[in-house]
């Protein structure tokens, strides 16, 4: 009994043994320790790549017409006919609606019997005055013959002063008939509302209608509204800190919901020179083509103004920067120590998840996941052993 017990004993110590050793060898083909006796920590390595780098900066706003205006007539009428409707293509000059004239017609008709009758007075003050003349001419004769007395002549020439003075103010009737005349035609011709513009090759659409047929309207009622949209204006406002990086013609990207996996392109029109004290913020307008008329206004917009470009830059993936001791760097890996050095380096871009290193010039692989565990010169473990994956373009 004793004996079995012994052997037992020495079984079960035998096979404590034996496990402790296939652990030990466990432990060590998984992390291998440094010199120093620390364990490698496991981590991830990324290649060192050159490639091109956008700095961007992303702002919200809304899109507005290149231009809009709203028709209306200039003189008070009914609306008569209305000729177009929201969404109607137009042309500069085309008629867009036509207001009851008759009373405008009257007018006209009016003015032009009125300038006829002063017309009609013009030729009998010419008449009055040729005989004025002639009577004149006569008196002055019999007055060198001393025929006619001196009074004779003083009347004869106040008779054709008169005759003179009433062709003097038919004429300036008849100008006044002929403005008269011009104003009533004008207001007739307001009964005619017409949609123009500078550079009249461009059609533009309209976007609203304000009121119906057999609307009484006063000067200046609003009938509708004329926006041009061959070219939209993203209006967006940046902060103090982006005021200097905004730049007249800057290339510009612009994505809406409308249409989730299209973007637009632009560039900045313009920047307000002024930023406002409430909101510390500055106007920026940005035109984007719109042949298609795709975009539409009032459609909220994001708006991406690159601000600087390096199309061959040295890069890390964003995920290998580290903090030590307050300094900014990344951990270069050793793959034949298997041990990873940190280096303190000057960022400059960021862009799609990598950031240029302007100091200085690096190049290997760097750690992207495990390097909070690391000091500086700590052994590594990388994972799959080989060439690390993502690895960037050269």
């Amino acid at each position: 009994m004793k004996r079995k017990i012994i052997t037992a004993g020495l079984i079960l110590v035998f096979a404590g043994l034996l496990g402790w050793r296939i652990y030990e060898a466990i432990v060590q083909r998984r992390a291998p320790e440094t010199r120093r006796g620390r364990p490698a920590v496991a981590v991830e390595l990324a290649e060192i790549s050159r490639r091109p780098v956008r700095e961007t900066g992303v702002f919200t706003g809304s899109l507005r017409p290149r231009s809009r205006f709203e028709a209306a007539p200039k003189v008070a009428g009914r609306l008569e006919r209305l000729l177009v409707n929201i969404g109607d293509e137009i042309a500069s000059g085309d008629l867009i609606a036509v207001l009851d004239g008759e009373e405008y017609s009257q007018q006209v008709a009016q003015a032009r019997a009125e300038l006829d009758v002063s017309r009609a007075s013009l030729a009998d003050a010419e008449s009055s005055l040729g005989l004025a003349a002639r009577d004149l001419e006569r008196v002055r004769e019999l007055h060198m013959q001393r025929i006619a007395s001196d009074s004779e002549l003083d009347e004869a020439e106040a008779r054709h002063r008169v005759a003179e003075a009433r062709v003097e103010v038919a004429r300036a009737q008849i100008k006044q008939r002929q403005a008269a005349l011009r104003s009533a035609e004008v207001r007739l011709a307001y009964t005619r509302i017409t949609a123009s513009w500078e550079n009249g090759e461009e059609t533009r659409l309209i976007g609203e209608r304000f009121v119906d047929e057999g609307t009484m309207l006063r000067a200046n009622d609003k009938v509708v509204s004329v926006v041009d949209t061959s070219v939209m204006l993203a209006v967006v406002y940046v902060i103090e800190g982006d005021f200097p990086s905004i730049r007249t013609g800057q290339p510009v990207g612009l994505r809406v919901d409308a249409y989730p996996g299209r973007a637009f392109s632009g560039r900045v029109a313009r920047r307000a020179p002024v930023l406002d004290e409430a909101s510390r913020q500055a106007r920026v307008e940005v035109e984007v083509p719109n042949p298609e008329r795709l975009l539409a206004p009032g459609m909220f917009a994001r708006v991406a103004i690159e601000f600087d470009q390096r199309p061959d830059a040295l890069t890390v993936p964003r995920a290998a920067l580290a903090r030590r001791n307050g300094l900014e760097g990344v951990f270069l890996a050793d793959r034949e120590e298997m041990t990873a050095r940190f280096v303190p380096v000057e960022l400059g871009i960021a862009s799609d998840g990598h950031v240029e290193v302007v100091s200085p010039e690096i190049e290997g692989e760097v750690v992207t996941l495990g390097h909070h565990l690391l000091e500086n010169g700590g052994a590594i473990a990388p994972a799959g052993g080989g060439r690390p994956e993502g690895g960037g373009r050269r």
